[in-house]
């Protein structure tokens, strides 16, 4: 497996996202429609990755993206997780888990000190996840923050994760 920096508006970044978009819909009736635009992803003030099998096939996807202080619930130095989807027949190989550590990694070396995600009641693998990998619940911030479903969680990235 390899891990590859791309544009969040790259062929294949745009078919997983239509993948995890169809999932949204399976369990919650609707896709995500949190604003994003490509360039939120853009060095240095975030990052987009696929992960692609030794065939060449992009099999896992996943982002971050800046923010400081907002009305939305945003604290300054926060990197927000984006698209973390990872295709049905490449689960349980830790793709997920090797795709967090270089998000958390080079949002460290980013400058941003804080790690933070948005997810749903609907995606325990995913709670269970971050859970495992140290992230708390936090505040509710973002497009969801109102909404019953939506998990917020955080983890502060510590000095020995900046590279």
């Amino acid at each position: 497996m390899e891990i590859r920096t791309t544009r969040y508006d790259a062929p294949d970044a745009v078919k997983l996202n239509d993948l995890v978009q169809q999932e949204y819909v399976r369990r919650y009736g609707d896709g995500d429609v949190t604003p994003m635009d490509a360039a939120q992803f853009e060095p240095p003030r975030g990052l987009y990755l696929l992960v692609y099998d030794p065939a060449g096939t992009a099999v896992a996807s996943g982002g971050w993206r800046a923010w400081d202080s907002s009305p939305e619930g945003f604290a300054d130095g926060d990197a927000e997780i984006k698209r973390m989807f990872v295709v049905p027949e490449a689960r349980g190989l830790g793709l997920a888990r090797a795709l967090l550590a270089e998000l958390e990694t080079t949002a460290a070396a980013a400058g941003r000190t804080r790690m933070v995600l948005e997810t749903g009641l609907r995606q325990p693998e995913a709670i269970a996840l971050y859970t495992s990998c140290g992230y708390l619940s936090v505040p509710k911030f973002g497009f969801y923050r109102h909404d019953e479903l939506s998990v917020c969680m955080g983890k502060e990235l510590t000095a020995g994760l900046r590279a």
